[in-house]
């Protein structure tokens, strides 16, 4: 996904110590977690001391490296895990200028979300990194950059890409799209069971 220099002060205050904990636990370097994130080690650094606040797609490529979910890097405790969501206990987090509800479980192998993007917002940066995504457009239009093509998704449609392939997103029209979204997790669980840890160190 496409990515700004983070910005409001919506982001929980716990996300600074999370990033942290969580490359840790991942068993991954500053710099191996910066360079898997498409960041410089110095931005990842100032995310991690709170310096800087990360936006949404920051906090999207993090969980998919570190193998967990946006509301986990946030600090967001879950109870429990269940099979269904309820509509009413998606509460909206905002994170540089989108808003976005948890739309599934956590420790899976895939994170869910509904995500609104707001017109003129993050559309300029390109995202290269492992792992798949797959979004479907619920409302408005949608401006989708696979490599050298350009796309414009109305509600209805859908992309699976991999996520390898040069990417990046914009809301089309002045009232912003809003979507589904889902993208694996690199560490995820089943990961380990298969392939066994990560090897690396922690900085």
């Amino acid at each position: 996904m496409s990515s700004p220099e983070a910005e409001p002060a919506d982001v929980l205050p716990v996300v600074a110590p999370q990033l942290r904990a969580l490359r840790r636990r991942a068993s991954l370097t500053l710099e191996a977690a910066a360079r898997a994130a498409g960041l410089s080690p110095a931005h990842l650094s100032r995310l991690e001391t709170g310096q800087r606040q990360p936006s949404l797609p920051m906090l999207l490529a993090l969980a998919r490296i570190y193998g967990t979910t946006v509301s986990e890097l946030l600090g967001e405790t879950v109870t429990e895990r269940d099979a269904v969501v309820r509509a009413a206990d998606m509460e909206p987090t905002a994170a540089g200028g989108w808003t976005y509800w948890q739309a599934g479980s956590p420790g899976r192998g895939m994170q869910a979300l509904r995500v609104h993007v707001p017109h003129g917002s993050q559309g300029d940066i390109v995202r290269v990194h492992p792992g798949e995504e797959w979004l479907y457009v619920l409302t408005g239009r949608l401006r989708l950059r696979l490599g050298d093509a350009t796309h414009l998704l109305a509600a209805g449609d859908s992309a699976h890409f991999d996520s390898l392939t040069p990417h990046r997103i914009a809301a089309q029209d002045p009232d912003g799209v809003e979507l589904l979204f889902v993208h694996t997790l690199l560490q995820s669980p089943t990961a380990t069971l298969c392939l066994g840890p990560t090897p690396g160190e922690t900085s």
